[in-house]
């Protein structure tokens, strides 16, 4: 089976370059001239690597990184960069990213990066005993049960107990699984717009795309005791869940 890649440049010459090398190579490639392209391609395909191109107009690839982080923690990244720095680099590596080349890097060194990621996803799922069907396949958090029994399930976007259930919009679903998997940590307005939408905004207009959002997820939160009033605000500076630890399944 060809293992799926996607290209994230802005550079239509760059972009096509290094798809036409990775499919000399045997593997599906798939390319995204910007940020906001890439996030909603990998929403919708499964992607095993992607080679993204750290300066990029609106979204840049860090940005890009920490979306695809919460989307599809399996995917290996490979950031490119003609701007190397001490601060980017450490940047890169506190985001999980597989490897950190320097443009333009020759075909050979794309080429050996790529095939050592698809090598270390390999091993990783190996290990795990459990096989790639969708992007899904490696989230982070899929079906939470909390100590009264109340049950979240995030692949459905459902929340259970008893005879009561109800039912999460997708972006609703997104901002529970964000703060579910980072418990106690305060996320910024514009963080969490990134990180749920998938788009950058200012930093004045972040919570105002926000406040509904939040507000709905609130409101149906509030039908199970073990889940109201812990999504907490933070004045003038975001959100954060705090509750009592879940257990996950």
């Amino acid at each position: 089976m060809k293992s799926s890649i996607l290209i994230v440049d802005d550079e239509p010459v760059a972009r096509k370059s290094l798809t036409d090398i990775l499919r000399l190579e045997g593997h599906s490639v798939a390319s995204a001239p910007n940020g906001q392209a890439a996030v909603e391609h990998v929403r919708t395909h499964h992607i095993d690597l992607m080679v993204v191109d750290l300066r990029m107009p609106g979204m840049d690839g860090l940005e890009v990184v920490q979306v695809v982080n919460q989307l599809a923690p399996d995917t290996e990244i490979v950031l490119l960069t003609a701007f190397a720095s001490t601060e980017t680099a450490i940047q890169a590596l506190r985001l999980r990213i597989h490897d950190y080349l320097q443009k333009p890097a020759p075909p050979s060194q794309i080429v050996a990066s790529v095939k050592r990621g698809l090598e270390r996803r390999a091993a990783r799922m190996q290990a795990k005993g459990s096989g790639v069907d969708g992007h899904d396949a490696g989230d982070m958090l899929d079906t939470v049960i909390l100590d009264d029994g109340t049950e979240i399930d995030l692949s459905r976007r459902q929340i259970k107990q008893n005879d009561k259930m109800v039912n999460l919009t997708p972006a609703e679903g997104r901002l529970l699984r964000v703060l579910l998997a980072n418990e106690g940590k305060v996320f910024a307005h514009r963080e969490l717009v990134l990180l749920v939408q998938g788009y950058d905004t200012s930093q004045r207009e972040a919570p105002e795309i926000l406040r509904p959002l939040v507000s709905r997820l609130r409101h149906k939160l509030a039908e199970f005791p073990s889940l109201a009033d812990h999504i907490i605000s933070i004045r003038g500076t975001g959100y954060v869940y705090e509750g009592k630890k879940a257990t996950d399944e």
